[in-house]
């Protein structure tokens, strides 16, 4: 593979003038049977480049574990970018952002309290230090300097928004070449973090989504010479709970690409194919008020979840082609889809019976967090006897992120952190009463000084102006759900219970969940975990990778926190439905 070289009128590869065309497509949001794919059509648009995030959290899920196979073959997904002919610029944190759970850093560095993330801490550097050593060695052969397509490497990610420590992104810069990056490194900010993101002698890169011209001309007035790239150019955006499903117009963002492209500029979009935050894996914002990403993370790209061409595919095209030689051959206009209108869960299993089937519960003077149980996501389910018989108000300090409460196995309440709701009132029938408290971490902050988010019951707790001094904290990662006692019966349980169904498939091919009438909760085909649902929206459908289902018998679980679907029924259709739609 050629070599980048930045110099100060521009990009060169192997000494010719180079312009980055790229597109963001994480590896890690797309099912690895489907990369080929998507890389494929990313050159097919005329992209030269495809760019990509690393997640720390998921390759490194304890600090002696580490992972690079499946879906984190981070070396496959190279290789197979460069039989495609496509350049990589690595993004490897060790924060990322990218809406994803945490910005990237594992939960488990917040079990040190006094851990300071994004910073000189000498534990958080030994950390990251000690990821890199993992990570770097087995991308060497991958890098552009030894024949491999990536180019070049991003240190940290948007530091400028959150501090302005030269020394800390020093330290980063030194450490990936200590592990063998000897490709040109680069930074990126928006356009007002500029300088307190910048590394000296490193390339600085604006993000941005509109104003190209302007937010160029403000790159070009802190940095005289050199290239100039948009390492993030926004031509959508993600969604949240609650809210409607944001579409940014094709013919709206060309014209802003046009605009870019006219000044000469290198550009990656942001993204080219946003794929799924899988699992539990949304991140969150907290503004003041705490709002999680739902788990789509289509973004309006000009490939859509399920990795079909859209409107925006056909109009960057026209506008690459005006700059560059795109190819002749065009992407199917849509892949098979896999439908089935009715699928019945017959089985179930209440989610609180079955709990010391899920986890070992830990008794503890109080509540203890989810990184205290060295847990990184799901739930943790919360128990306490009460003392007294009578009217109770209950306290508690900070909810991370939603609770349920029960008193006896009977629901009697919800607080939410995204409502700032901390009391609940309710009658104690007798002493001895159980208080159960089901915590669900809802997505761990990705952006801004809320990123030392743990998760669980945070603080204390009070019934009556009294602390409770004894309970059981019981870790529910639902990693594996082979444990849960499913019964059959048509008896729906009370509060929040699992349910499974069996249905039969001719073939394989994606397709998306629908649960009508479900009211919250997650999913899973065929043990793979899809995400989370939620009646608010605006996503009403989960994306299904067709490589999760088999020809033949094919299950799909539910957990239910509150109320299933009528007739306890779902169904795979076709098309997806992200919501109404906010321009």
């Amino acid at each position: 593979m050629p070599l980048l070289q930045i110099e100060h009128d521009g990009f060169r590869l192997d000494g010719e003038p180079f312009r980055i065309l790229s597109g963001g497509l994480h590896y890690f949001r797309v099912h690895p049977d489907l990369w080929r794919d998507r890389l494929h059509k990313a050159r097919l648009m005329g992209l030269n480049t495809v760019e990509t995030y690393v997640p720390w959290n998921l390759h490194q899920p304890r600090p002696h574990e580490f992972r690079m196979d499946g879906g984190l073959d981070l070396p496959r997904f190279l290789d197979l970018a460069a039989a495609e002919g496509l350049h990589v610029l690595l993004r490897p944190g060790p924060y990322i952002c990218a809406e994803w759970e945490g910005g990237g850093l594992p939960a488990w560095l917040l079990a040190d309290p006094a851990m300071r993330l994004r910073s000189r801490d000498p534990n958080f550097l030994a950390a990251v230090d000690d990821y890199f050593s993992r990570l770097l060695p087995p991308l060497r052969d991958r890098l552009a300097t030894r024949g491999g397509p990536v180019l070049a490497v991003q240190v940290e990610n948007e530091y400028g928004a959150y501090g302005d420590d030269t020394a800390y992104l020093q330290h980063l810069a030194e450490s990936l070449s200590h592990h063998g990056v000897d490709v040109p490194l680069f930074t990126c900010d928006q356009p007002a973090d500029l300088e307190r993101g910048a590394l000296p002698g490193v390339l600085a890169t604006a993000n941005f989504g509109s104003r190209s011209a302007q937010h160029l001309a403000a790159l070009r007035s802190a940095r005289p010479s050199g290239p100039l790239l948009c390492t993030e150019f926004w031509i959508g955006w993600f969604d949240r709970w609650g809210a409607n499903h944001v579409v940014r117009g094709a013919e709206q963002a060309s014209h802003e690409l046009d605009e870019l492209l006219a000044t000469g500029a290198s550009v990656n979009f942001y993204m080219f194919h946003g794929g799924t935050n899988f699992g539990f894996m949304n991140g969150a914002n907290d503004k003041h008020t705490y709002r999680p990403t739902v788990t789509s993370y289509d973004y309006d790209a000009p490939l859509d979840e399920a990795g079909d061409p859209t409107e925006k595919f056909g109009a960057f095209r026209k506008v690459i082609a005006k700059y560059a030689p795109v190819p002749t051959e065009l992407p199917p206009a849509r892949s098979p889809k896999f439908s089935l209108e009715t699928v019945e869960l017959t089985e179930s299993a209440g989610l609180l019976r079955s709990a010391p089937a899920l986890g070992d519960p830990v008794v503890s003077g109080r509540p203890l967090t989810m990184e205290e149980l060295r847990q990184d996501y799901g739930f943790v389910l919360y128990e306490a006897d009460l003392p007294d018989a009578g009217p109770a108000l209950l306290e508690l300090e900070q909810v991370r992120d939603r609770a349920q409460v029960f008193l006896d196995g009977q629901p009697v309440g919800v607080l939410e952190r995204e409502g700032h709701e901390h009391c609940l009132t309710f009658t104690v029938p007798r002493p001895g009463s159980v208080l159960t408290v089901l915590v669900e971490n809802q997505g761990r902050v990705n952006y801004g000084q809320g990123i030392h988010d743990r998760k669980g019951l945070l603080g204390g707790v009070l019934l009556n102006g009294a602390p409770l001094d004894v309970w059981t904290s019981r870790p529910l990662p639902l990693t594996s759900l082979d444990d849960v006692p499913f019964g059959t019966g048509r008896a729906t349980p009370t509060g929040p219970a699992f349910y499974r169904g069996t249905f039969e498939a001719d073939r394989t091919a994606d397709t998306f969940l629908h649960l009508d009438g479900w009211t919250k909760g997650n999913a899973w085909v065929n043990g793979f975990a899809l995400g989370r649902y939620w009646s608010r929206g605006p996503q009403r459908s989960l994306y299904v990778p067709g490589p999760v289902l088999h020809e033949g018998v094919n299950e799909v679980v539910v957990l239910e926190l509150h109320a299933p679907g009528r007739d306890r029924k779902v169904a795979f259709r076709g098309v997806p439905d992200l919501g109404p739609v906010e321009d």
